[in-house]
Order: C-alpha cells, then sequence, then structure tokens
C-alpha cells in the first residue's frame, strides 16, 4: 500500500511538473507576464502561480497575489441576487423601476419593462456602457436603450450596476457589504473585495498591455459588480465550485445557473457557426463543449484578462487570472492542457463578434 501511495504521489508531481513547463512556456508564447491558474476535479485540486506581479522586477506572481477579475464580478453580483431571491428580497421578474428610481434612464417608456431576469441574462437592450464608469461623468450620463427589452442578447455591465443599486437600496447595504455576507464570508474568500483594502498593496499585480509593459494598480474606492472585484484565484476557484455544487441555494434557483434562459441571439449580429453551442443562463454562459455541458464567464478590463469554465458532471472547473491583456490567447490551450482535447467554443464564440 505504501509503494502505491509513493507511486502516485511521484505519477501526480511529474504531472504537475509538465504541466507547470508547459503553462512557463505558453505564457512566454503570449507575452503574458503573471497567471494563476486553479484547476478542481472532485477533491483534486491543482494550483499555479507563475511569473512576476510587475515585468521587469523580481515580484513574483504568489497564491495571495491579487488581481483585477474584470467582469468575473458579474457573476458574483448574479448568485448575490439569487441568493436574495431565495430569500424574498427581490423577485427577479418585478420591473426594477418598481423597486427604486434610475434616473439616468429618463423617461423611456420600455425601461419600465426591465427585470432583473433580463439584467442576469443579458435581454435589458442596454448597452454595455453608455459612457466611461471609471470616468467622472458616468454616474449622471443618460443611459439609453439600444434594443428592445428582451428581444435579444446584449452584453451589459449598465445592467448589472442597475441591479446592484436596486440590491443595495432594497437591503440599505452596500455591495461590498452584501458580497461579505453572501459570498466572500460564506465561500471562505479572504483575498476578496469589491474596494480596495490598504493590505492588498503589498502584493497586488500591476496590468500590463499587449507588449508586456506595466500599466498601474487600480484601486477601486467604490465597489461595481461590472469590474471591481480583487481576487484570488484560490478564492475565485471556491467561489466556481460553489456554483457547480449549488452551494448556498435552494435546488430550483441553482438550477438557474445551469439551464438555458435564452439562446444568446445576439442583437445586430446574424448567425455565426459558434451559436448553436452557446446560451446563457442567469449570470453565466453555457457552452456545449467536448467535455460535456459547461458553465463559463470571462473577465476583461484591458490590462487584465480572467477567465473560468466549469463542468457540472465531473465536479470540475478551471479558473485563471492573468495581468495582461493578452491572458485570454491562453484560454483554449490551459482548458485542452487541463480539461482534455477538443472544442469548448467560448472563446470563438466572442470573436465572433469582432
Amino acid at each position: 500500500m505504501r509503494v502505491l501511495i509513493t507511486a502516485l504521489l511521484w505519477l501526480y508531481t511529474c504531472v504537475a511538473v509538465a504541466q507547470q513547463q508547459q503553462l512557463t512556456a505558453l505564457m512566454q508564447k503570449a507575452n503574458v507576464p503573471g497567471l494563476q491558474l486553479v484547476y478542481s476535479r472532485g477533491t483534486t485540486v491543482r494550483s499555479y502561480y507563475l511569473g512576476k506581479r510587475q515585468n521587469g522586477t523580481a515580484q513574483a506572481v504568489d497564491a495571495r497575489t491579487t488581481f483585477q477579475a474584470a467582469s468575473l464580478s458579474k457573476v458574483v453580483l448574479a448568485y448575490t441576487a439569487l441568493r436574495l431571491h431565495d430569500r424574498g428580497v427581490i423577485n427577479l421578474d418585478k420591473p426594477l423601476l418598481a423597486y427604486a428610481p434610475y434616473p439616468r434612464l429618463g423617461t423611456q417608456p420600455r425601461a419600465a419593462t426591465i427585470t432583473a431576469r433580463m439584467v442576469l441574462t443579458h435581454t435589458t437592450g442596454l448597452p454595455n456602457w453608455a459612457d466611461n464608469p471609471l470616468g467622472p461623468s458616468w454616474k449622471t450620463s443618460a443611459l439609453p436603450l439600444k434594443y428592445a427589452p428582451d428581444s435579444c442578447w446584449n452584453y451589459s455591465g449598465e445592467g448589472f450596476v442597475w441591479l446592484q443599486k436596486t440590491l443595495e437600496h432594497l437591503t440599505g447595504k452596500s455591495l461590498q457589504t452584501l458580497a461579505q455576507e453572501e459570498v466572500f464570508g460564506p465561500l471562505k474568500m479572504p483575498s476578496s473585495s469589491f474596494v480596495w483594502r490598504e493590505a492588498f498593496g503589498r502584493n497586488a499585480s500591476y496590468g500590463h498591455d499587449q507588449s508586456g509593459r506595466a500599466t498601474e494598480i487600480r484601486q477601486f474606492q467604490e465597489p461595481s459588480a461590472g469590474f471591481s472585484l480583487l481576487t484570488t484565484a484560490s478564492d475565485y476557484s471556491r467561489f466556481v465550485q460553489a456554483l457547480v455544487l449549488g452551494q448556498g441555494l435552494k435546488p430550483a434557483t441553482a438550477r438557474l445557473l445551469t439551464t438555458a434562459a435564452n439562446p444568446a441571439n445576439r442583437c445586430g449580429l446574424g448567425p455565426t457557426p459558434t451559436d448553436p453551442y452557446i446560451a446563457w443562463a442567469y449570470g453565466v454562459g453555457l457552452a456545449a463543449t467536448s467535455a460535456g455541458p459547461a458553465l463559463w464567464h470571462w473577465g476583461d478590463n484591458g490590462d487584465f484578462k480572467a477567465f473560468f469554465m466549469a463542468f457540472p458532471a465531473q465536479k470540475a472547473s478551471l479558473v485563471f487570472f492573468t495581468n495582461s491583456a493578452n491572458g485570454l490567447k491562453l484560454t483554449d490551450d490551459l482548458l485542452r492542457l487541463f480539461v482534455g482535447p477538443g472544442e469548448y467554443r467560448a472563446m470563438q464564440w466572442l470573436a465572433e463578434e469582432q
């Protein structure tokens, strides 16, 4: 028995070393300075922390290095909303304007029909951003609808911020407090926050542009469901595993994460080759892959890119964060390295919009 255990440990170590070498080669090829990656399958967890927090320095990425999660923030907001839905705080099909006004919408009559369900499934008809959300004029900028609500799929950070503000109104709590109570605390995510913490300064990563030049460390002072989550791959992997298991949700609510709410037919874009393989659930994408049905989402703050894909049938997930504008170039290679050869289609679907 001892010989068998020793042999298995040796084999595991060999696999881990080989995968680390392959990861390093992929990072160099794509000009990605730093990477955190966690692959989980059942009780098996493989974690990798590679490269530099800032190119050209000795600042190594480690398990506690903080990365911008970018749009992976939206999935945390979705899970929070579903938890509050389970307790009767919000009805997913009640118009958001029935809860509180949202002055940026002006007097557009079509806005009166928009619900939390439409936000979570990207069918509000709102633009991604009406103005630069980091700019001084964004909070008071007009928010016009681009499409008829519930008519087609159009990715919208604006919708998620509106839902954030609605939940804050209903609970009297900030998104940061809600996330701490509903997600970060229960799921043991100590390195996660929607706003900057002074402690992050000791080990936060810089972003990097396509050439590999370091940009900045953004210190978000206000929480945004659209992009401001600061976290680690280890923390976020625990969150994704909770999604896979339906942890913390009523069974019927958990199924909203794995059941298509709409076919993700994109507004203004005709049928594309990957359309039959992609749909949208409540807060996450769905993909028909070579490894089976999967949940997925991507994050893009320009100089930070992130991604996860999870496979409920196998209780498996891959989460990775990069401090690079080139980070998503790694996606398919990483999936094939850890999950297996085949087609995963998420990146192809995103590329069809370009």
